[in-house]
């Protein structure tokens, strides 16, 4: 084929609150209510300087794929402009803070974290995962869900949505970064949380958005902010492979989504000289052996995935580095951040010296093969949106 499969591994979607509202359980109607209000009055006493910015994306994309983030024959088309064949979908799609879209009910999205109200996160988390599961339904060929868990607070509870979300056709959890004061994830109690996800076969995430919460608002406060939200996204990583997860569940599957990929060779350079027992670690003992029989990028290898959303130089010059078969593209849609309107210009800029084999892979094919997207099946489709090769590598 001369025609590049291109799989989005990090997508956005989620509807107006009026429709998520019908997703809730009615006795919590009015909280959502009251929340939406609260959320609503705080984007617009937020700013950022960026209104040339937004003017300027509103003038170039219309609702800026507003309605995409939930009308399925819209997504649809506009995908098809844009040559993406099929997408990993997350919650919370506003893309400038408007409030036309709902964030995922009761923060129980990219918010989500060990300080929120177990009982209402919950409750939003079934509603989002409700919602996304018939949005996924009218598209399944081409539409991976990736449900809210906020495992944190209620271990039972969370295998339970773990089981169901598995039955309405999701084929991802999504974690929070943050469990705050909560126990961390190398805590034994989330043993069953692990072991569900990798019996059921399907693929735990954590994505980029939350941040730090010691901060009040002040100079610098966004870029301090921006500049350490990687960090929080990635922490899991460490956590889970140290503590010994991956070694009991092999066949768990972890990706970190929209976090780049530049900062993994270096950490994992360093994650291994510890591990094989560098000067400045002998007097710690057996503290980075005890739980592993591997090194830890045998782990990182075997296990762990990253969907570099619209990846910049940096992430395609250590692609070799990170690991051609462990790295995603995606689009980020239809976040102004990410690559629409630009995609087919966006693949082009990065992947134009990329040789084609492994370019195949990083735009879709590890994708597919995660996920477990059937490739004959969306064959049809890409012959006729997909970029053509000479589009990407064109001189």
């Amino acid at each position: 084929m001369d025609r590049y499969l291109l799989i989005s591994a990090d997508g956005h979607a989620g509807p107006p609150a009026e429709l998520y509202r019908n997703y809730l359980d009615p006795g919590y109607h009015q909280r959502f209510d009251e929340h939406q209000a609260e959320q609503l009055a705080m984007r617009q006493s937020a700013g950022y300087g960026a209104e040339a910015f937004k003017k300027e994306w509103e003038a170039e994309t219309g609702d800026g794929g507003l309605t995409g983030a939930f009308d399925s024959d819209v997504r649809s088309e506009m995908l098809d402009r844009e040559g993406v064949v099929a997408e990993v979908l997350f919650p919370d799609a506003d893309v400038m803070g408007t409030g036309r879209l709902a964030s995922s009910p009761f923060g129980s999205g990219l918010a989500s974290s060990g300080d929120s109200d177990p009982e209402l996160v919950l409750a939003g988390a079934k509603a989002h995962n409700r919602w996304l599961a018939d949005f996924v339904a009218k598209q399944p060929d081409r539409r991976v869900g990736v449900a809210v868990v906020p495992i944190i607070h209620d271990i039972d509870a969370a295998v339970a949505e773990i089981v169901a979300i598995k039955e309405l056709g999701l084929g991802g959890v999504m974690m929070p970064t943050r469990w705050m004061s909560e126990p961390a994830y190398h805590d034994p109690r989330y043993e069953p949380v692990w072991s569900t996800i990798e019996e059921l076969g399907l693929v735990l995430h954590t994505h980029s958005g939350s941040g730090p919460a010691d901060y009040e608002p002040g100079p610098g406060y966004m870029a301090i902010y921006a500049t350490e939200a990687w960090w929080w996204a990635a922490r899991p990583l460490w956590v889970l492979l140290w503590s010994g997860v991956f070694e009991r569940h092999p066949n768990l599957r972890y990706v970190i989504a929209e976090n780049g990929a530049w900062w993994l060779p270096d950490l994992v350079t360093k994650m291994d000289e510890k591990y094989l027992g560098g000067h400045n670690t002998k007097k710690l003992g057996n503290a980075f052996t005890e739980n592993l029989s591997m090194k830890p990028s045998e782990y990182i290898d075997r296990n762990c995935f990253l969907a570099a959303s619209t990846p910049g130089v940096e992430d395609i010059d250590r692609m070799y580095q990170v690991g051609v078969g462990n790295m995603m593209w995606g689009s980020d849609f239809p976040h102004p951040e990410g690559t629409f309107p630009h995609t087919r210009e966006m693949v082009r800029r990065r992947f134009k010296d990329v040789p084609e084999v492994d370019a195949r892979r990083v735009l879709g094919l590890n994708a597919a093969e995660l996920y477990g997207l059937d490739v004959d099946a969306l064959a049809p489709l890409v012959e006729r949106i997909g970029p053509r090769l000479s589009e990407v590598h064109a001189l």
